[in-house]
Order: structure tokens, then sequence, then C-alpha cells
């Protein structure tokens, strides 16, 4: 019995020696960090730099090749339609460029018939626009369609009175031009020494928004005196590169960041220009871009003109998505997987994913809510791997 109960310790002794070299020779857990999948808002973003400009900006320029005197107005002042701007003695005209003159007076005159048409065109848009509005708000009174569709006649109205004020700035301005080049007449019969001027006016009322030069000099027709507009109404200006653009359609929401306040600022995309332009980048590459317009929505806070800001547009957002940090996705085959954390040890799982941000990536299938992925997963983790969730301070 004896012999029996020592070789019973023995065992029991060797056993646990066995265990314990066991231990001392198994890999040591991996230091791990983890997050919850959750189910939760989620928003699709294109982001790029642009910059504020008045909606409409108006170049007054020296009809005729003269001296101007020096522009006494100062950046920001405010100015009238009709107000006088600027002053140029033209020069005497050779006879190619009296030619060139008259044919400016004619092309002017037919730019002002142009814009009166378009004054005209969207008085009628904006009138049909106000009918269709007011007979669908009858229908929808009686129950016969929806109230999205008012909503739409609503915004098609705003859209139509919109252009017309655009056109109508259109017009002004193109009279203005060719008050301008008709006042350059005086230059065809001008002689030297003569002291016949020809005043420059402001073709709206609004703000001087820059000034190249102030200084009296000898200008070239044509040459830029200053830019007018109204630098309350603002616009904003991206320039995505082509293969963004394609994804941004008018409508869409514009989260306005990096503007110098605290709370961002809202706008919504107006039109995608339908035309690329090259530009070359920071790192000296050729790049295709796109300039997007949209227009403020609210309150555009204190920018004015040429202000720098950070667009986010929104191309799909939604309320309740699965979701999962993107950090703990990797590339399996031809798909995505994550280790999930089961027990202190990582679990393989092949996940089924839709779209993805910065941050975050949309989730088919593979992984359900409240569970624990591992970020940052390391070559060193596989299937079953022992691991330690890192403590955080």
């Amino acid at each position: 019995m004896k012999a029996r109960a020592r070789k019973i310790v023995y065992g029991v002794i060797l056993l646990a020696a066995a265990a314990g070299i066991t231990y001392l020779f198994m890999p040591a857990p991996i230091d791990v960090d983890i997050a919850p999948v959750i189910t939760g808002p989620m928003m699709v973003t294109v982001d790029e730099d642009g910059e504020t400009r008045a909606h409409d900006r108006f170049v007054v320029s020296a009809p005729v090749a003269g001296r101007v005197s020096r522009i006494e107005l100062h950046e920001g002042d405010a100015v009238k339609q009709g107000q006088v701007v600027a002053e140029v003695w033209p020069l005497p005209l050779s006879a190619r460029e009296r030619d060139e003159q008259m044919a400016r007076i004619a092309s002017a005159r037919a730019l002002k018939k142009e814009a009166d048409e378009q004054v005209r065109r969207a008085e009628t848009v904006h009138d049909q626009a106000m009918r269709e509005r007011n007979r669908v708000a009858k229908l929808v009174r009686d129950g016969f369609v929806s109230p999205q569709a008012a909503e739409k006649a609503i915004v098609a109205e705003i859209t139509s009175s919109n252009a017309l004020d655009a056109a109508r700035f259109r017009a002004r301005a193109a009279a203005a031009e060719l008050r301008a080049a008709q006042a350059a007449e005086l230059a065809i019969s001008a002689k030297p020494g003569s002291r016949a001027s020809v005043n420059l006016e402001s073709p709206v009322s609004g703000k001087v928004l820059r000034i190249p030069e102030k200084s009296e000099r000898v200008v070239a027709a044509g040459e830029p005196l200053l830019i007018v507009g109204d630098a309350d109404d603002l616009e904003i200006v991206m320039d995505f590169l082509s293969t963004e653009a394609v994804r941004i359609r008018p409508g869409m929401p514009v989260l306005i960041e990096g503007w110098g306040g605290d709370e961002p600022l809202q706008a919504e995309v107006r039109v995608v220009e339908p035309y690329a332009f090259t530009k070359i980048s920071a790192l000296g590459v050729e790049e295709q871009r796109v300039n997007v317009i949209a227009d403020f929505i609210g309150s555009h806070a204190e920018l004015a003109d040429a202000y720098r800001i950070e667009a986010r547009v929104v191309i799909w957002q939604a309320d309740n998505v699965l979701k999962v940090p993107a950090s703990a996705l990797f590339r399996r085959q031809n798909g995505w997987a994550a280790f999930v954390l089961e027990d202190r040890r990582a679990r393989l799982r092949t996940v089924e994913t839709g779209r993805r941000t910065a941050y975050d990536v949309e989730v088919f299938a593979g992984l359900q809510a409240g569970e624990h992925v591992i970020l940052h997963p390391s070559n060193d983790i596989s299937d079953d791997t022992r691991v330690r969730v890192r403590e955080t301070r």
C-alpha cells in the first residue's frame, strides 16, 4: 500500500511539473486594443478645400485705351448702381482702333438685347412656377397628391426666383457695358489735348470687392479697374478630382468646416460644372478637377469674398447602420476579415462590408452589435491566439 501511495504522489508531482513547464513555455498573451461593433448614424462624404465668392461679381474695365484717374474708392466701400467709380481720358484712336471700338459697341448692344430676352424668359418661367405651386397646393389640400409634391413645387418657385434675380443682374451689367461702350465714342473723335473724359459707372449696388491698382496710370482697352459685387450674397466654390465629382449631385448637403467658427455651417450643392480643368498638385502631378458650386443655407456668419473653407459634401447618410472601425478590418483572400474577442482569444471572422468612411465601415454580415473587434491586428495574431486587452489610462 505504501508503494502504491508513493507512486500516486510521484505521479501527481510529475503532472504538476509537466503543467508548470508547459505554462512556462506557453506563449504569453498578446496585448491588443478593442472596440465594439455598434449600430448608429453613418455619413459618407467627399472632402475638399474651397473658398467663398460673391455670387454675382462685375468687373468694371476701361472701354478704351487712355489715362485713368486715381480711384478714390477702397475695398469694402459701398457703391450704388450708376455711381461713377472711375474716369478715363481716351487717347486718340487709329483707324483700326476706331473700327474695333465700333464693333465693340455693336457687340455690347447685342449682349444687352440678349440679357433683356433672358430676363423675359426668366419672368415667364417664374410665373409658371408660381402657378404650378398654387395648383399643387390645392391638390395637396384635396388629398390628390403627396406633400412631397408641394415641397418640390416650392423649391422650383424659389429656384426660378433666384434665376430671375440673376438674369436681372446680368441685364443691368449688360446695360452698363453698353453705356460705357457708347461713352467711349468720345475717343473716336478725341484729339490730342482734348479734355473729354469717359465716366465709368457701377453696374449694380453693392460693395467694392477688389481694386487691382488705385494709382493714376495709362491703361489699355479692356483692362480691369475694379470689381463690384454683393458681398452678402455668397456662394462656395470647391474643386474636386473628377473621380470624386462624378459622385456629387445637385441638392446634396454640404458641411462647411474650418472657416474659423466652432460650429459647421450648412450649404447645398447647386451645380457641378460640366467641364474639367487641369491643375498641378503640390507634388507636381497633373490632376483633372471639376468645380462644384454650393449655396449657403441660412447665415454664412462673418465670411466674405475669397475666404478659405473646408467642405464636406454628404453623398450618403443613414441613422441606423451596423458599423465597425475601419482599423479592425484587413484583406483576406478576395474579401475582408476581422478578429473578434471571445473568451480571451482572437476568433477569425469573414466580414461582408458596404460603404466606408475614413473611420467606420458598414457591415452587412459576419459581425453582430455588441461584439468587440481587435484594432490594428498584427501578424502575430491568428485564429485562436490568446490575447489580453491592453489597459487604457
